[in-house]
């Protein structure tokens, strides 16, 4: 445990000594702003737009649902911007320790494999957490005006917590398999993006393999997070995936270090 928690406490600091985690946050919290602007400047303007339109046919005004036309819009495109943004996170966490050489220190010292790799998904899950706590305070702002449902702005911030641990994970993996932090990054990109848009192949073949795909889809389970459903299965679905990708990493590190 205190080798887990050493590992951690290290990996954290080399996050914020290096520009990548102040740049990674930045982006992150910038565009899911300015996309936050977008999506509720549009609501205004449409909700305004049937007011008037109320008023001038002397009808009752539809209430439109900030949660369903602007909240969970957003939450998709956190989502979607995670899976860009989390594999620059991950890159570096084992592919560096292997350009430097200190891998081997680390296989030679009295530290477990799993401490080591549960030590590494933690420090990046901690930075996902301290990103999505600042696009947080976007949602605490509709509070002042308006009245959202915190129902759904909650199990849909556990949702985005979930799936950016799947990315993790998976970000983990292919770090611990190469040296190349580039080459780390777009696997991990490409993996992501395959496995979160393969449910939209799902129109194109047979029933069967379409529900199938459907399934495994990352994007797919996160649909009732945004709307404010807790499916245990989601839940176990992104635990699952979470924990095959560090079971991998254990797999891959623990390969090379019975080859040295």
């Amino acid at each position: 445990m205190r080798s887990y928690l050493a590992i951690t406490d290290r990996e954290l600091k080399s996050y914020f000594v290096s520009p990548i985690a102040y740049i990674v946050i930045a982006l992150f919290v910038l565009i899911t702003g300015i996309f936050f602007y977008l999506i509720i400047s549009n609501f205004v303007e449409l909700s305004f737009r049937y007011t008037m339109q109320a008023q001038y046919y002397r009808m009752a005004a539809p209430k439109l649902n900030v949660n369903s036309m602007a909240i969970r819009p957003l939450m998709h495109n956190m989502s979607l911007f995670a899976l860009f943004w989390l594999p620059l996170l991950t890159m570096r966490l084992i592919a560096e320790e292997k350009k430097m050489g200190t891998i081997e220190l680390l296989f030679t010292s009295p530290i477990r494999t799993t401490e080591l790799v549960l030590a590494k998904f933690t420090a990046s899950t901690t930075v996902f957490v301290a990103m999505l706590t600042l696009t947080f305070l976007y949602m605490v702002s509709l509070f002042f005006f308006g009245n959202p449902e915190l129902g759904p702005i909650l199990t849909g911030y556990l949702g985005l917590l979930l799936i950016g641990m799947s990315y993790i994970a998976f970000g983990l993996f292919f770090s611990s398999i190469t040296d190349n932090q580039i080459i780390a990054a777009v696997a991990t990109f490409a993996f992501i993006l395959f496995f979160w848009s393969i449910g939209w192949m799902s129109g194109f073949v047979g029933p069967g393999l379409g529900s199938f795909l459907e399934k495994i889809s990352l994007i797919n389970h996160f649909d009732d997070f945004a709307k404010g459903v807790i499916d245990l299965g989601n839940v176990v679905y992104y635990l699952s995936v979470t924990f095959f990708g560090i079971f991998l990493s254990y797999l891959a590190l623990e390969s090379k270090k019975w080859r040295l």
